[in-house]
């Protein structure tokens, strides 16, 4: 059976989450050959989700965490991708560059660009509840290029830079190139997308800090480490319709902290801003809406929302909002954190 006629009898549907995803669901009957066959699997690739890299990259964030922690502790906004196709190598090259903000002690919230050009060799695996897809390091074709383009406490930036400078440089292009080189595994299922770092076998699952809702779609769901006086942009999160809305369940040990939603476009201004080094402050526009979190109380709340692209932000500093966190000196060094568990699902806005 020639691989057209195959895929006339799967019902697929593509998606790409973090960086990509991929999943044919149709009838059971044809996982095996589908598994069995790395051409196969390479043909419906490369011609059904290769496309899927780009715009689904560019509508994501991806966090970053600095080991041994596990929580997150920044963010990376892609802003440009490419992707390149080599049938005769099966592999294909993703070139993209962004801006990010990542937290780091002694200098304390350090943006940066980074821009790389990474080629993956791409397969995919389709378990009975979930397609499990992989993304293998081939080639370095272009080193990650990182640049710090603002240090929060400029009073220290000498310091940074001087015997102290992997917090701002060396970290920073760890976390980063890090990343890419391990490669990464998206697990595609009927309850949403999730992403992790690495290879991950089935029936293996990526964690979540909460449980999705049945009927709803997960789009995100992690624990993130909120430093005193920063912020922390979730998402951006995409309503399709009108009768959708978001789904949000919050979770913090240490100080009380407050979370809003914004427009993803005020959103892009704040951080872009932030990343020229302009100080903490409101946004641009004001919130839809702030609500407090607070410790020991779960925050759970549903978000009839008009269709668009959304940022939801933790905000743990004085400067808005209705929590004054105490400050505290050891603030430079990671006291004083808000770790917060959350899971962002999109539902039925009537259910």
């Amino acid at each position: 059976m020639t691989a057209p006629s195959l895929v006339a009898r799967i019902q697929s549907r593509l998606s790409f989450a973090a960086a990509v995803a991929l999943t044919f669901v149709g009838c059971p009957c044809m996982r095996e050959p589908v598994n069995a066959s790395p051409s196969l699997r390479w043909w419906l690739f490369s011609n059904f989700g290769a496309n899927r890299l780009c715009p689904e990259m560019l509508q994501r964030s991806a966090p970053l965490r600095v080991a041994p922690n596990p929580n997150v502790t920044g963010r990376l906004f892609p802003e440009q991708c490419q992707a390149v196709v080599n049938d005769a190598s099966q592999t294909i090259t993703l070139s993209f560059s962004g801006a990010g903000l990542v937290w780091t002690p002694i200098a304390g919230r350090v943006a940066f660009s980074v821009a790389a050009s990474i080629e993956y060799k791409m397969d995919f695996f389709m378990a009975e509840d979930a397609v499990y897809i992989w993304a293998r390091p081939a080639r370095v074709v272009t080193e990650p290029a990182f640049q710090v383009t603002a240090v929060e406490w400029p009073l220290l930036d000498a310091a940074a830079q001087g015997p102290l400078g992997y917090v701002a440089n060396s970290l920073g292009g760890q976390i980063v190139s890090g990343q890419l080189a391990g490669g990464f595994t998206v697990v595609h299922a009927d309850d949403g997308d999730s992403f992790a770092l690495g290879q991950l076998q089935p029936p293996a699952r990526p964690p979540r800090a909460f449980a999705g809702a049945s009927g709803r779609r997960m789009l995100q769901s992690e624990v993130t480490d909120v430093h005193q006086d920063q912020i922390d942009l979730l998402g951006p999160f995409v309503v399709e319709g009108a009768e959708q809305a978001l789904y949000v369940q919050f979770n913090v040990t240490g100080p009380a902290v407050d979370l809003m939603l914004i427009p993803r476009g005020t959103g892009d201004l704040w951080r872009r801003g932030l990343a020229l080094g302009t100080p903490l402050g409101p946004p641009p526009q004001a919130p839809f809406f702030m609500l407090p979190i607070v410790p020991g109380q779960a925050l759970v709340q549903r978000l009839p929302l008009p269709a668009g692209h959304y940022f939801l932000v933790v905000d743990h500093s004085a400067r808005m909002g209705s929590t004054n966190p105490p400050f505290s000196p050891f603030g430079v060094v990671g006291g004083n954190t808000a770790t917060v568990s959350y899971a962002v699902e999109l539902g039925e806005a009537s259910e």
